[in-house]
């Protein structure tokens, strides 16, 4: 019977394949190359092989760019979080978005689940399994012959002359010469996990970040503290509980749960495509009213927490600092009161700061951020929102300073960074193909400008013909003279 499915599956996918090449036929991809190309030097250099990454090549390449290199440090198929950190059993998203279909309808998840599995299963699927939708990115990846070159971390960015040089390990040359960045490095791009100074003089074998990796299996037995209620908080709480916690238990700051994600109701393609163009004060209040109600966490993976009797919902618990005491660990709260664990888990996301990015060196500071251009009203200040960098509207790093560091306009931020910026195109699944395909006409424009000269002169060379003179016959006009005799 397997064999029977899995030779189904391949034949779907094959005619899925075969459909979608019909497509991509009819709209002439891949386009021709139209990009001057400079002796050893590579037009652009995609960082991260993940879904931003793969769907920013796509809409390059769709464009007719093709002097990419797309870098990833993972191991193939380990791209992004999907099988590394993020550990919850589904995604958030509906089934049917068309994440990084780029406007092919054979290139969307659904329509690879259903050529495999058929219409009836595609039906009954609730959420998308976050496996599966790896394998689907695996997938995608093929179908589209897309070259990335894993294992390959980039150590440093600096400028040479008006262009830029990449310093990279994991591979034999180690260096190149380019012309574009663009960090599709999702998540974390623009900056790192979020660790609270209360862990600072905290051995790491008592603690650890959500997107750590963790033996969850030396949990057994062991009292397990988790701060934070958010999707990674009850996903790696519920992981705890299921190899075996002795039990586990939320310190939520927060005196109530969130329950509504705010940005779902106003999500539409005028957001996607207005919100870059409002002024700052209204950006900003999107932004941080967004974070302040926070996102709730799936309804299906707190039922996977709350289903064990040994799980717990600690609301008003501010953690101040924290204690070893032997073999365990003492968190002190706010209130005056405390809890004694074996084990802490921060899910305390991620937060935006260039300077934890090694790549940028010490131009770093040179970054433009947002707490450097705009100061909020009184009741909506946000240190968070303020160390996201202030980009240009084609995703592009601005400098504090004018003439430090200009180089940054050829570095595209195409990741969680951009998102007080312009939105949530550059990582969530409902608006990336459309963040890709503004990203593309964005990178084209300014490599056409940088070569205008070279482009006018190959319209002044252009010299094949589409008449060859055969085509027509030149005749005389006689024409009456003023005086009306025939001239």
């Amino acid at each position: 019977m397997n064999n029977e499915h899995n030779k189904f599956n391949d034949i779907g996918l094959k005619c899925l394949g075969d459909r979608l090449k019909e497509d991509l036929d009819c709209l002439l991809y891949p386009s021709k190359n139209w990009v001057p190309p400079r002796d050893g030097v590579t037009d652009i250099v995609i960082i991260g092989g993940g879904m931003c990454g793969m769907v920013a090549w796509l809409a390059l390449s769709s464009g007719g760019i093709k002097n990419i290199r797309i870098l990833d440090r993972a191991p193939k198929g380990k791209e992004g979080p999907w099988v590394t950190y993020a550990r919850m059993e589904t995604l958030r998203s509906p089934k049917n978005l068309t994440g990084p279909a780029f406007g092919h309808g054979a290139l969307t998840f659904q329509a690879w689940y259903r050529a495999q599995h058929g219409e009836d299963a595609w039906v009954k699927l609730d959420k998308i399994p976050r496996s599966m939708w790896m394998h689907y990115l695996i997938w995608y990846r093929k179908i589209l012959e897309i070259p990335i070159e894993n294992g390959i971390s980039v150590d440093h960015l600096e400028p040479e002359g008006n262009l830029l040089r990449l310093s990279f390990s994991g591979a034999e040359d180690g260096t190149l010469v380019c012309r574009k960045v663009i960090f599709a490095t999702g998540r974390d791009g623009t900056g790192g996990p979020n660790i609270p100074r209360f862990v600072d003089n905290l051995p790491q074998k008592f603690w650890a970040h959500s997107a750590d990796k963790i033996d969850f299996a030396s949990l057994r037995n062991k009292r397990v503290a988790v701060v934070g209620v958010g999707a990674s908080a009850v996903d790696n709480s519920a992981e705890a509980l299921e190899h075996g916690a002795a039990e586990v238990r939320h310190l939520i700051r927060r005196n109530e749960m969130p329950t509504i994600n705010k940005m779902m109701g106003i999500g539409s393609y005028g957001f996607t495509a207005g919100y870059a163009t409002l002024p700052d004060e209204w950006r900003w209040r999107f932004m941080q009213y967004s974070f302040t109600t926070q996102t709730p966490p799936p309804h299906g993976s707190t039922l996977r927490v709350s289903r064990h009797e040994n799980a717990y919902f600690h609301f008003g618990k501010e953690t101040i600092r924290i204690e070893q005491q032997g073999n365990s660990i003492e968190i002190f709260f706010a209130d005056g009161t405390s809890y004694s664990a074996e084990f802490l888990i921060l899910a305390t996301g991620f937060s935006i700061d260039p300077m934890a990015r090694t790549e940028f060196g010490k131009i770093a500071g040179d970054i433009m951020l947002w707490q450097d251009m705009y100061v909020p009203p009184a009741g909506e200040e946000n240190e968070d929102l303020g160390r996201f960098p202030y980009l240009n509207s084609d995703f592009t790093f601005q400098e504090k300073k004018l003439g430090v560091a200009p180089w940054l306009r050829n570095v595209y931020c195409f990741n969680y960074g951009a998102a007080v910026s312009l939105g949530k195109v550059s990582g969530d699944i409902p608006g990336i193909s459309e963040g890709a395909a503004w990203l593309a006409r964005e990178v084209a424009a300014k490599l056409y400008a940088e070569d205008v000269e070279l482009h006018w002169q190959c319209m002044l060379d252009y010299a094949k013909p589409e008449l060859n003179g055969t085509e027509w016959k030149p005749t005389e006009l006689k024409q009456k003279s003023l005086w009306g005799r025939v001239a």
